[in-house]
């Protein structure tokens, strides 16, 4: 398993984020906002981007470009993101990045289950992986994201999933990893717990994921992928060197089978 960070929440600076990459001992970018604020992936600075990740030996194991969000009721949202999900899909190319994470299409099952075999027939053709995110207003469980993929049934398009997204809609984390097994390509981890009816974010391993578990089941199906690190609670870097060094210590504490 690799754990990786998704920056912007911290900074959107390439330089900054680079740093804290190596300092905190993470191993890759999630790409979404690189440079200004308003640099959403794929128009970002592309040659400098791919010259600091390689004098760093960083690879960007994602790209968020912000596809698909929209409702499946929209045809003409998601008409236009096929489009630009073709530019999003070289970039990931140019820069050495294989998973693309899209929205899952809000709303009329049917309807989003062919908008996103169409977008896998395209990453398929540019040996790319769309990873559909479970979130709040989308498919907020594991379940609910396992039956899109199987309605979708496209080797290209799998699941990036959040145990915590799930948790905070009333999915303990077990039920999504096992509706979910074998189709994971990404997840992505944050803390939490329901109280009073809302959720209330909480320090990495100190919350009701139950990450020690949650990363051991991982493992015992077979998942190696990346552990992208959602720092979107997070009030300062220290916040965020806490939360990758508990993430790493339980990720090798996992494979080493004493979670």
């Amino acid at each position: 398993m690799l754990p990786v960070w998704l920056p912007d929440p911290i900074t959107s600076d390439l330089d900054r984020a680079l740093h804290y990459t190596l300092l905190w001992g993470l191993e890759g970018l999630v790409l979404r906002t690189v440079g200004k604020r308003a640099d959403r992936v794929p128009h970002v600075n592309e040659p400098r981007l791919k010259r600091r990740l390689s004098e760093h030996d960083l690879p960007a194991v994602a790209a968020d470009p912000g596809l698909f969000e929209q409702p499946a009721a929209e045809r003409g949202a998601w008409m236009n993101d096929l489009v630009l999900l073709d530019e999003a899909l070289a970039f990931c190319t140019r820069v050495g990045c294989s998973r693309v994470l899209v929205g899952a299409l809000p709303g009329e099952s049917d309807v989003a289950a062919d908008a996103l075999r169409r977008a896998g027939e395209r990453a398929a053709r540019r040996g790319c992986i769309l990873a559909v995110r479970n979130e709040p207003g989308g498919r907020p469980t594991g379940e609910a994201l396992a039956a899109l993929l199987a309605d979708i049934d496209h080797p290209a398009v799998r699941a990036c999933w959040s145990p915590a997204d799930a948790l905070e809609a009333g999915e303990e984390p077990e039920v999504g990893l096992d509706a979910l097994a074998g189709q994971i390509e990404i997840v992505t981890v944050r803390d939490g717990r329901r109280e009073g009816g809302g959720w209330q974010p909480a320090t990495l391993g100190e919350g009701a994921v139950g990450w020690p578990d949650v990363l051991r089941g991982l493992h015992a199906h077979g998942f190696d992928g990346p552990l992208c690190l959602d720092l979107r609670d997070a009030s300062s870097p220290k916040d965020g060197l806490r939360a990758a060094t508990a993430l790493i210590q339980m990720a090798r504490a996992a494979i080493r089978g004493n979670g």
